[in-house]
């Protein structure tokens, strides 16, 4: 287990969700240092299912060495948000870190406060053992879990990261490995046991294959990649109009380098370097190390260079896997703007 340091004390943190599960694990990790919390939740009155509500939590947090104020609060309730803020404020001065999620959120406010304040988003590697999970998973489901002290942990590392660490999609167990925790059974339901993978995380390529053979399944996919036998074919089109519009211009604004992990059809690896002279673009491999890798469907890259696939819905659902520098991953999209109006 990551051990606390008590830099958090006087931190204000505003937490939707904590009255119960990964939000109240976070919550309580925190209040260990003495940190003033603000549980912003739906749940005041007791659940016939589902234990505890923003009392019992505030009650937990305040045993454990912090500060509390429970707010009733639907986060599609834009009142019931700025009468919970407004309270935070008046109670403990400001509110300075919230509980992670809504991807796209991530990267546009990392990018509006950068320097000023950090916001990142946290995602368990394996299926975490809540109340909502028992419900969906049946009782069985635990063992193949997580407890939510690995979220706890993995967020009360990130608290404590200098300022400019800002616009990341982190993983629990990544963050922890970093931070020198070696023995992850320790948060296990049931140590030795193997865990269900998250449900919105995929294997990588090698990875899924195994796993598919140890089962006794024959996949029709492998990891190598194949790339377009030749110059011609909708990818290839597609860069030759992103050739047609680099620019000095682009380049100086971008300073990155783009690599591209198509699968599907016309599978194969390109890039785009706008760091470097006027910039280029070509099949294969970047010229330099990639500053974003990003991996899709070919037929989906088609889309959505073409205007027809927004990057934002592909992310969200999944169609888009981003490594590396989101913010520059989000400048991607001008040149996609300016290809719409080629009319690719």
């Amino acid at each position: 287990m990551l051990q606390n340091t008590g830099k958090l004390a006087g931190c204000t943190m505003f937490i939707t969700g904590a009255s119960r599960g990964i939000g109240k694990a976070i919550a309580l990790k925190a209040a260990k240092d003495g940190a003033n919390v603000v549980i912003a939740a739906k749940t005041a009155e007791a659940h016939p299912k589902l234990p505890g509500t923003i009392y019992t939590a505030a009650e937990e947090i305040e045993a454990a060495g912090g500060k509390a104020l429970p707010c009733i609060v639907d986060v599609r309730d834009e009142k019931q948000i700025n009468d919970a803020v407004e309270q935070a404020v008046q109670k403990f001065g400001a509110y300075t870190m919230a509980k992670y999620g809504m991807s796209m959120c991530v990267l546009g406010m990392a990018e509006e406060f950068r320097g000023s304040v950090a916001v990142n988003a946290l995602w368990p590697k394996t299926a975490i053992q809540t109340a909502a999970m028992d419900m969906l998973g049946g009782s069985g489901v635990g063992k193949q879990c997580r407890k939510v002290e690995i979220m706890a942990d993995a967020a009360y590392a990130i608290f404590n990261k200098p300022l400019g660490y800002t616009g990341h999609f982190a993983i629990d167990e990544d963050i922890l490995k970093k931070e020198g925790i070696q023995d992850f059974d320790i948060y296990a339901v049931e140590p030795g046991h193997p865990l269900l993978p998250d449900f919105f995380l995929d294997d990588e390529p090698e990875e899924l294959v195994k796993k598919m053979e140890d089962h006794g399944a024959n996949p029709i996919f492998k990891s190598g990649k194949t790339s377009e036998s030749s110059s011609s074919g909708p990818i290839a089109e597609t860069f030759n109009v992103i050739k047609g519009i680099l620019s000095p211009d682009i380049v100086k604004s971008t300073q990155g380098v783009y690599k591209f992990d198509l699968s599907g059809e016309h599978s194969g690896v390109w890039y785009i370097d706008l760091k470097n002279d006027a910039g280029s673009a070509g099949m294969g491999e970047p010229p330099v190390k990639a500053d974003v890798v990003m991996s899709m469907d070919s037929g989906d890259f088609i889309k959505m260079f073409a205007g027809k696939l927004k990057p934002t819905m592909a992310f969200m659902s999944g169609k888009l896997k981003i490594k590396g520098d989101m913010t520059l991953a989000i400048k991607m999209e001008k040149m996609m703007s300016m290809m719409k109006k080629s009319k690719l």
